[in-house]
């Protein structure tokens, strides 16, 4: 068991702004009672949380992005009922939680770390009942339930197996698959400071390299059940390992948003099309 969130010291000042947080609010829009700090309670709000808000990028390809100040998430996931990519979902549920009486350590993790992926994802560590907690609610709706940061720790997520190991570079989350344990991500027990996930989602939304800068995708797990819309085509997989692909015209694609949980008014709507069509302009121009 690690220790590195009970070490966590106390900022000085309300750097992360939670401050600004309506927990009341935030609480009624995942539809969870206010609670004491537990494992079960952490349990229970990360599970609401990643059912409730959607993981998206539509404001990165709409080219307006709020940012991650705890305000614009206020106003954007919870009173606007949208959703967001991990800085955003992380962040909210960072500061909910330390106004709940958690501890908590913001991390950073390298996502496919076998490959060649950057740095860019923000979770948590969350100490509970005497042990730290992976809290991992941004990571693509993938993480329903907070796995305890203890090496060969397992648990099912929505039907997929997912397991912590202790690495020589720091916590690695691996996930089962037909080829075995693929690896998700991996992220060590540095502090981190708000201007470093300002830089990362600097990068993040937008880099030509950024894999949320240049397509749509929207993500939502249910038990059994992995809904991912990239673009125009909705990739459905099944934890029994079948899937399906749906193209997604764009006639359908504001009704396909809103079964994902993510409605847009319909000047949001227009502007999306628009940049999904420039986009595929652009991608043929280049083949």
């Amino acid at each position: 068991m690690t220790t590195a969130a009970v070490r966590e010291p106390a900022p000085e000042t309300d750097d992360w702004g939670i401050d600004a947080v309506d927990v009341d609010a935030y609480l009624r829009r995942i539809g969870h009672p206010r609670v004491e700090p537990s494992a079960e309670a952490l349990r229970s709000l990360h599970e609401a949380h990643v059912r409730t808000i959607p993981f998206e990028n539509v404001d990165v390809l709409l080219g307006d992005h709020p940012g991650i100040g705890t305000d614009a998430l206020m106003r954007k996931l919870v009173h606007r009922r949208r959703g967001g990519y991990c800085f955003e979902h992380a962040s909210l549920f960072a500061a909910v939680l330390e106004r709940l009486g958690f501890t908590v350590q913001r991390r950073m993790a390298r996502v496919q770390p076998h490959r060649s992926g950057p740095q860019t994802h923000m979770m948590l560590a969350v100490h509970a009942d005497g042990e730290d907690y992976l809290a991992d609610v941004g990571f693509g709706s993938g993480i329903l339930r907070p796995m305890p940061l203890r090496d060969g720790a397992t648990a099912d997520q929505g039907g997929w197996e997912h397991r912590i190991a202790r690495t020589a570079d720091g916590w690695m989350l691996t996930k089962r698959t037909a080829e075995g344990w693929e690896p998700q991500h991996t992220s060590d027990e540095s502090s981190r400071r708000p201007i470093d996930y300002q830089v990362a989602h600097h990068y993040t939304s937008t880099h030509p390299d950024s894999p949320f800068f240049g397509r749509l995708v929207v993500i939502r797990l249910t038990p059994g059940t992995l809904r991912r819309l990239v673009d125009r085509e909705l990739h459905i997989e099944h934890s029994d390992g079948s899937t399906e692909r749906i193209p997604v015209p764009p006639e359908r694609l504001g009704e396909t948003l809103r079964d994902l949980d993510v409605d847009l008014t319909a000047d949001e709507l227009d502007r999306l099309l628009a940049a999904l069509a420039e986009r595929e302009r652009q991608r043929d121009q280049n083949r």
